[in-house]
């Protein structure tokens, strides 16, 4: 059997010379911890993972590494469900009759999901390596080409728009075709603009992606809606707040529809997790309606057939 040996995080956080920032916050460095877990038959996985802290994910990693030392490194599933089990409670849980910690704190849960994440990806990484193929295959998967796109355009305070059109330009100059562009941080009108400068930079052919993180009301949202229709935007990213209202699901409910090839949502989506049933239902149902949302966008023939793999 292929056991488990040890459990290892690397945190790797390289400073920005400028900082940049999304609509939400100030980004000062690019961060990644690398989950490293090594069999006693001589084999390695490596898990990839974001959050912070870093320094508390870390920590929770080294800390379930014990938990699981010794474990059957190729039953993924029965390591998820150990260290799972800890997030939730459980009887005997608060005395640990069964041997585990007692139930963690829900303040950390982000930082304890990515570390059992990161674990259970480095998990995938040694099971692919023990059967000798990539990952992909051991779940089924065919070779196909993969489209990808690049994001850019996180804001710079000051910087003319033109900056940005150059920098998703760039993009496609490298042989991306799609890209995405961080926006939000303005009015809808400011926005707007922005958005169409990197549309006349990047071309009428190129599918274009906005990442909004959640800046309008309804009002606003179905502003830039309009405002952006006739640029031909692919991907319309969490342009909702967060906090929104009962009586704001009726209003963007009966909002004009715009054509299906306008923009989609995945702000409602996004926020699916962790709505509760009757807000998720309305969010998603009243946001589709609105913005012509298609639960297949990602599969749009739409999607360029040349993007890179």
């Amino acid at each position: 059997m292929t056991r488990i040996a040890s459990v290892k995080p690397h945190p790797i956080s390289v400073p920005l010379n400028d900082p940049v920032w999304t609509a939400h916050e100030e980004l000062t460095s690019s961060s990644v911890i690398v989950v490293e877990v090594r069999t006693d038959d001589g084999l390695t996985g490596y898990g990839q993972i974001h959050g912070s802290p870093m320094k508390a994910i870390c920590a929770w990693v080294e800390r379930f590494g014990e938990i699981v030392r010794g474990m059957d490194a190729l039953a993924h599933v029965a390591v998820w469900d150990r260290l799972f089990s800890l997030t939730c409670p459980r009887p005997g849980g608060i005395a640990g009759a069964d041997g585990l910690p007692p139930p963690l704190p829900r303040g950390e849960r982000p930082q304890i999901m990515a570390a059992i994440g990161g674990i259970d990806i480095a998990l995938w990484d040694i099971k692919g390596k023990h059967a000798g193929l990539p990952v992909w295959r051991v779940l089924g998967g065919e070779p196909r080409p993969i489209p990808t796109y690049a994001t850019g355009g996180y804001y710079r305070p000051g910087a003319p728009d033109k900056v940005y059109a150059e920098e998703l330009a760039g993009f496609v100059q490298a042989g991306y075709r799609a890209v995405k562009l961080k926006t939000g941080a303005g009015s809808p009108a400011d926005e707007a603009r922005r958005v169409r400068t990197v549309r006349e930079a990047i071309g009428k052919d190129i599918s274009l992606m906005l990442d909004m993180n959640a800046p309008y009301d309804v009002d606003g949202c179905i502003e830039f809606a309009r405002r952006v229709e006739p640029l031909d935007i692919y991907w319309l990213e969490e342009p909702l707040h967060w906090y929104l209202q009962p009586a704001d699901f009726v209003r963007l409910a009966a909002a004009p529809r715009y054509p299906s090839r306008t923009a989609s949502a995945s702000s409602p989506a996004s926020r699916c997790a962790t709505s509760s049933p009757p807000a998720r239902s309305a969010m998603c149902s009243s946001t589709a309606r609105a913005l012509r949302v298609s639960p297949r966008a990602c599969a749009s023939p739409r999607w360029p057939s040349s993007t890179r793999s």
